[in-house]
């Protein structure tokens, strides 16, 4: 099996605060790191009332401080909301905190809709087109590259591996080109995942950071010790795909036994094409779901994205699919 990794969207519950969702991801990582997972991402997101990870670096320092020695990342930074300079800087500076340890994910998309990219950046002439050429800038910035004529630090000189993200065969080009490692947004948009795979190992051209194509893939897991209870606790977040897909998001609700089997048939086919890269189940139904998964991909990666009411039972769901992971 490839390496395991852990996205985490720090959910917020609808009796919850944002304090306990940030104080579950420092306990989830500390978990994970524990169970062996390689790398524990963070997202970006805006604006939206059931996800905690807006301030991504911060909270990635809040997590680095809980652990030890388990990577963390940004999966990702969406730099068309942000200076690439301004980047440059909070990731230098979580790498001087946490040295060897920081990986930095870049995506295209704004995290939200255009009015919060706009709010965020206020510069209207900046936006997603621009995004080869702003990963390019940001480079620069941490090389150190003496054209700029300006200085991030921290940022200069700091050694932080670069990643390219996608649902699209944008990205996976722009990997290739770049010479960059790749990790692809399977566990909500799986439609062009085979295509974009093969783009990016066909196209691959090695860089300084990188010699051969490495790629990585989200594939969400819900494992728990009977397949009725994995279902019940992966219902939570069937409600928040729904919900977003219908333009209600927010809080994570509680579980609904029998959720899926309750919904109109147009809705159940939604979540089946929206979740095809899932497994949901006891640790043997894990394993045969990430051995297919893996067959399919040929990752290097699997970035397993797993979001739950409960904490208690996302952190067993968490070890039941490295005890999975590792059984094959």
């Amino acid at each position: 099996m490839p390496k395991l990794s852990f996205l985490d969207l720090v959910p917020v519950t609808d009796t919850g605060t944002i304090a306990q969702s940030l104080a579950n991801a420092a306990d989830l990582a500390r978990h994970a790191e524990t169970l062996g997972y390689h790398r524990y991402w963070v997202a970006e997101h805006h604006g939206m009332a059931g996800i905690a990870s807006a301030a991504t670096s911060v909270v990635l320092a809040h997590i680095g401080h809980a652990t030890r020695a388990i990577r963390i990342g940004a999966g990702g930074i969406m730099l068309p909301n942000h200076a690439p300079m301004v980047i440059a800087e909070q990731f230098g500076t979580l790498e001087a905190l946490f040295p060897g340890r920081i990986d930095l994910g870049l995506g295209r998309a704004p995290g939200s809709d255009q009015r919060v990219a706009h709010a965020l950046r206020r510069n209207l002439a900046s936006d997603e087109r621009q995004f080869p050429q702003d990963v390019l800038e940001l480079q620069a910035f941490l090389a150190g590259d003496d054209r700029l004529g300006i200085r991030a630090v921290p940022g200069e000189g700091a050694n932080i591996p670069l990643w390219i993200l996608g649902s699209s065969l944008f990205g996976a080009r722009l990997a290739a080109m770049l010479g960059l490692p790749y990790a692809f947004a399977s566990h909500f948009a799986p439609d062009a995942l085979d295509e974009a795979l093969d783009i990016y190992r066909r196209q691959f051209k090695p860089s300084e950071q990188l010699a051969e194509p490495y790629a990585a893939a989200a594939f969400n897991a819900f494992a728990a010790d009977t397949r009725e209870e994995a279902e019940l606790i992966a219902s939570s977040q069937q409600q928040a795909f729904v919900a977003l897909r219908t333009g209600n998001p927010g809080r994570m609700k509680p579980p609904i036994a029998g959720y899926k089997d309750s919904l109109p048939p147009n809705a159940r086919a939604i979540l089946d094409h929206v979740l095809q890269c899932s497994a949901i189940g006891t640790v043997d139904d894990v394993a045969a779901g990430l051995a297919a998964f893996q067959a399919r991909t040929g990752a290097d990666e699997i970035i397993i994205a797993s979001s739950i009411y409960d904490h208690d039972a996302r952190k067993h769901s968490l070890m039941l699919t490295m005890e999975a992971a590792r059984s094959l």
